[in-house]
């Protein structure tokens, strides 16, 4: 009786466990059918237009059209007036605007004064997903065109193909300057690891740079190092200036936003974070999860940004890194003012008669390290929160630099 029992009882079983199974595929196969979102067409090698894309990877494409919400730009000036005063001479004092999201990118730098455009083609070579074309068109001629010669090639903003091989998807980097940065580094590119990659696609752009005086091709100061005193001392050893500022007399070099070279070493770079995993975190989309394609502030997506690695709960972390931003504001407005108050001094003693001239050149160069360091932290997003220790240091020898170029300057004159 006992088998017999045993027997009907897997005749009904065995059916349900078919049943329950086929369910379960059945699901599983639907999940991924709807998770999983890759190419269901060919991308052409070289499509720069992003829309074309959109049709393979729409959750994506809808987040990259978020950007267009981050319309805010105001200049730079307005929470940093010692900026212009600091830039006299030179195109960024006639303007110099907070950016807006990266979808704006290239009918920003349409709309930039002519001052700031004396690059030429360069000028666009972070801005359009069709530079690497017209670099590969014109080869080192590109860097000597004009502005204008160049900007009726270009229609399409930051995109897509800037960062990703449309075959597979990969991360690759597009950008020349990189690539030979790297490369004089030793670095292998081929043998990068994603995690690299999640940051350097970002660093393409997000960093300092300079246009080489001849062939105005773009490079990145890096042979001697990331860091501010490193690169200063790159620029010091070719004894390169891109300006000689017209009261303080002095040879400057222009720092541009180096929020690459300002993480790495950071507290979270050191932990193993690229710039993706606080800028682009993963976030649900309907039942998928993508990388979030909206570049902007981590504060905005504060719960997948930040809170997968810290439980401190979100109004601590707001806490937090407003009170290491309204730090590092309060310090470079003190290193903005010192910085002033040198070229102030150093206006004064250059036409003060008889002035000691080599005191005058020890001055000069003080506020040009001065203002390379206050500079390098001003003009780089994130008000020092990349890393914030490095950021205030930087802070510091700025003010110190300073005192030092007022010091000097009345000294060459033989005031006290």
């Amino acid at each position: 009786m006992n088998s017999n029992r045993i027997k009907k009882g897997l005749l009904i079983a065995v059916p349900v466990v078919v049943v329950i199974l086929a369910v379960c595929i059945l699901f599983f196969n639907r999940h991924n059918e709807v998770t999983v979102e890759g190419p269901i067409g060919q991308i052409a090698d070289n499509e720069t237009d992003s829309s074309v894309w959109a049709q393979f990877y729409p959750a994506h494409w809808d987040s990259y059209q978020a950007n267009y919400d981050n319309t805010e730009n105001p200049s730079h000036f307005e929470a940093k007036p010692y900026l212009q005063v600091m830039y006299a001479g030179f195109g960024f004092a006639k303007e110099y605007n907070e950016p807006r999201g990266h979808v704006y990118s290239l009918e920003d730098v349409i709309a930039v004064d002519p001052a700031r455009k004396k690059a030429g083609a360069s000028c666009i070579t972070c801005k359009s997903t069709q530079v690497p074309g017209l670099i590969e068109k014109y080869g080192e001629q590109y860097y000597l065109m004009s502005f204008d010669d160049i900007i009726d090639e270009v229609n399409q903003p930051i995109g897509c193909l800037d960062c990703h091989d449309p075959k597979t998807m990969n991360l690759r980097l597009t950008r020349p300057a990189l690539i030979q940065a790297l490369e004089r580094q030793g670095k292998d590119i081929d043998k990068l690891t994603h995690q690299e990659l999640r940051s350097l696609v970002c660093a393409q752009c997000h960093v300092t740079y300079y246009f080489a005086p001849d062939t105005k091709e773009i490079v990145f100061p890096w042979d001697k190092g990331l860091k501010a005193d490193q690169i200063l001392a790159y620029y010091d050893e070719k004894e390169f200036s891109e300006w000689v500022h017209p009261d303080a007399g002095t040879g400057l070099v222009k720092p541009r936003h180096a929020e690459y070279e300002t993480f790495m070493d950071s507290t979270h770079q050191s932990a193993g974070l690229a710039c993706a995993d606080c800028h682009m975190p993963y976030v649900k989309v309907g039942n998928k999860k993508i990388s979030s394609h909206t570049w902007q502030s981590p504060l905005n997506n504060i719960e997948e940004s930040c809170t997968t690695c810290h439980r401190n709960g979100t109004d601590w972390l707001i806490n937090r890194v407003k009170t290491i931003q309204n730090q590092v504001k309060q310090v470079q407005d003190l290193a903005g003012n010192a910085v002033v108050a040198a070229i102030n001094e150093l206006k004064i003693s250059r036409e003060a008669p008889g002035a000691d001239q080599a005191k005058l050149e020890e001055a000069m160069y003080q506020h040009r390290k001065a203002q390379w360091y206050l500079d390098y932290v001003a003009v780089t997003n994130g008000y020092g929160f990349h890393n914030p220790t490095e950021t205030l240091n930087n802070l510091g020898i700025a003010i110190d630099s300073a005192h030092k170029s007022v010091q000097l300057a009345r000294e060459a004159r033989g005031a006290q």
